[in-house]
């Protein structure tokens, strides 16, 4: 946003300066700068804290790699990096707009590239205390959390919101017992409830953890949802109950389901309860005492959720579903119509922090689908067979290319080269659309 801005003397702001850009017909006559790459920080990141600064300087290699890309292949379009810190790096380099209020709100963690690459699928139980004590300011950063934490949930993942008091309450009674998918029909749909919770009453925890508990027990014994990571997520302004014996009963010593624990507002009595809950269930415990820290601390337990793929050097590549970039740009043609993008994380392989699971960020690829089509030709597309749907039923039509052996390739092998150095196999992983 700062680039090719200048003060009222005329000289260019901090982190700023001058940025040649010019139309280019490859991507919808935008105006970027094929060049160089160039930096995009969300507004509720400090764009001068030496930790952001050190990790972009890191980051700047990339700029070679990718204009190497873009000439040993003209087809591709937006390259890019996203950090774990919240910069993010794209290539070409453009200017980016702010909105009415002057800001730009982006926030490449939010971005379901990021997230399906950052963690393996997984499913989330949401309890939020809706007692007495969380009224005012309070309940609104707890609706605040939740929202966050359904961002970060994509269509690989399963999920439920209990509201407690001294009763467990089902935010969608249809739901009651069972993990749905985190699509965005039901993510707005428990966003449209959460919004209409009110407190009352006194918090009791245990009857609302063990039904989080046998929820996430029955889904794996029964072999429904992700079948992966399990976690519930806890949003209280505190725990006065003696809870160990329901952890005891329900998730020690394996400790399959990670419990993440979020304390609401500025009262600090209870921080240790909250602290032991979820560090004695491989979890990871924030304080949120205003709307501006939701951000930033809901997205911590994505890096949890990433270090054991870390650890192990499990770096799988993944394509995301078709969709129309609507956040990134503002018009259709300058979001390529569809496209769908391919992705894989980054990972620190320093010796001392290995262990650790420190996730860097993620490394991606826009591809439009105009452009895998033409790798599909229609005599390899099946026939579609769509049932006729009820009035305002969206309907999705899957397309698969078939191969000799079954397989969908659908990526170019010469593209191959842009994961080559990260020791991806030698082949490109097979996908499916989803055309809306």
């Amino acid at each position: 946003m700062l680039v090719n801005t200048a003060d009222e003397d005329g000289n260019y702001v901090d982190l700023g300066g001058e940025f040649p850009l010019e139309e280019n017909e490859h991507f919808n006559n935008l105006l970027v700068n094929t060049q160089q790459s160039n930096i995009q920080v969300p507004t509720n990141v400090y764009n001068k804290d030496p930790y952001i600064l050190n990790a972009i300087y890191n980051s700047e290699a990339l700029n070679d790699v990718f204009i190497g890309n873009f000439q040993k292949d003209p087809t591709l379009t937006w390259q890019y990096f996203g950090s774990s810190t919240g910069f993010f790096r794209i290539y070409p380099g453009i200017k980016w707009t702010p909105d009415s209020n002057g800001v730009v709100a982006f926030d490449c963690r939010n971005r379901n590239w990021y997230i399906q690459a950052a963690t393996s699928p997984k499913d989330i139980i949401i309890m939020v205390d809706i007692s007495g004590s969380m009224k005012g300011l309070k309940m609104t950063i707890a609706k605040h959390t939740i929202n966050t934490i359904l961002d970060t949930l994509g269509e690989n993942d399963f999920v439920n919101v209990i509201a407690y008091t001294d009763y467990v309450r089902y935010v969608e009674p249809c739901f009651k017992g069972t993990l749905v998918q985190a699509d965005l029909d039901n993510r707005e749909h428990f966003k449209i409830l959460v919004d209409e919770l009110h407190v009352k009453g006194e918090a009791k925890i245990k009857k609302a953890m063990k039904e989080s508990f046998k929820i996430l027990n029955e889904a794996r014994a029964n072999g429904q949802g992700s079948m992966c990571n399990q976690a519930i997520m806890l949003i209280t302004d505190g725990a006065m109950e003696d809870f160990e014996s329901v952890f005891e009963e329900f998730n020690w010593p394996e400790r399959r389901v990670r419990v993440f624990t979020y304390l609401i507002g500025r009262e600090m009595t209870f921080a240790q309860n909250t602290k032991w809950i979820a560090c004695n269930n491989k979890g990871y415990y924030t304080h949120i005492s205003t709307l501006a820290d939701v951000q930033e601390n809901v997205m911590e337990y994505l890096h949890v959720l990433s270090r054991p793929m870390v650890i192990n050097h499990d770096h799988d590549i993944i394509w995301t579903e078709a969709y129309m970039d609507t956040v990134l740009f503002a018009t259709k043609a300058q979001s390529l119509l569809l496209m769908t993008s391919v992705a894989m994380p980054v990972f620190s392989k320093k010796k001392e922090t290995l262990s650790h699971g420190i996730l860097l960020g993620v490394v991606g690829s826009d591809i439009p689908l105009m452009e895998v089509m033409k790798l599909a030709p229609r005599y390899m597309v099946g026939p579609a067979h769509v049932h006729k749907p009820r009035p305002g039923t969206r309907v999705n039509v899957l397309c698969f290319t078939g191969a000799a052996a079954g397989s969908l390739p659908c990526s170019r092998a010469e593209h191959w080269y842009l994961f080559h150095d990260l020791e991806c196999p030698h082949r490109p992983p097979h996908m499916w659309l989803s055309c809306f």
